[in-house]
């Protein structure tokens, strides 16, 4: 219901482009260009975290980009999903190829808490990988979404904490949902968030993944696991500048 509300609203009131306040607009050509308009590249946090797959962002995390996906995360701006997710697809081709090269893709995206989706009524990563995986399809990609990532304990707030806390506090945090290893043993797995920063938390994931598969380290053959997102923060880009 919640969701419903608050696409109806913004077709009937107001909009203004979330990444510069521009009337009319929820998102206007040139902050759709700074979310869309590079091609992605391969980022890399400082210092990368073990097991950290290859990952690949549309844009860095400044301005426009920002204020859009905080639009999309916090305020409900539900209709910012489609760019966002057209970005992601965009990190996802960068990162894989031809989406429908080597059997389908798998996007797992990096589960919200449950207190912080209840409170903003929806799941804005899932909610982007389903745009991203309507945009593969539309180019002729196998792409399904598989959100079988599960919270396993509560984790403290990571605002604030550096890269080493951050690890210490994701460390095992995350699983698998029970029967899910079939699914993803069928399939190129592609781990999916909307921000990358220290990268604890998508080198989390990847543990997860792996364990589930059995490999006891990282996925080999075709579910090779590799990362996408839509922005990465500026560090990570300037580092892989060269």
């Amino acid at each position: 219901m919640r969701d419903w509300w608050r696409e109806f609203s913004g077709l009937v009131l107001p909009v203004a482009c979330a990444g510069c306040g521009r009337p009319r607009t929820e998102l206007c050509p040139v902050c759709g260009a700074a979310l869309n308009g590079a091609p992605a590249r391969r980022v890399l946090p400082s210092p990368r975290p073990a097991g950290l797959p290859a990952v690949h962002a549309a844009a860095p995390y400044e301005n426009a980009v920002r204020a859009v996906l905080l639009a999309h995360k916090e305020r409900g701006a539900l209709g910012l999903a489609g760019p966002l997710g057209r970005a992601l697809a965009a990190a996802v081709r960068a990162g894989t190829g031809q989406a429908g090269a080597v059997g389908p893709l798998l996007l797992v995206p990096v589960p919200s808490a449950r207190s912080a989706t209840a409170a903003r009524g929806h799941d804005p990563v899932f909610r982007i990988a389903r745009a991203a995986a309507d945009e593969l399809r539309s180019t002729g990609g196998r792409v399904r979404v598989l959100p079988v990532l599960r919270q396993l304990r509560v984790v403290a707030d990571q605002s604030g904490l550096g890269a080493h806390r951050r690890r210490a506090n994701l460390a095992g945090a995350l699983g698998v949902a029970a029967g899910s290893e079939r699914l993803l043993a069928h399939g190129r797995v592609v781990l999916v968030d909307d921000l990358l920063t220290t990268g604890s938390t998508l080198a989390e994931a990847a543990r997860a993944v792996a364990e589930a598969l059995g490999s006891g380290g990282r996925p080999s053959g075709r579910t090779v696991c590799a990362a996408a997102v839509v922005s990465a923060s500026p560090s990570a880009f300037e580092i892989n500048r060269n």
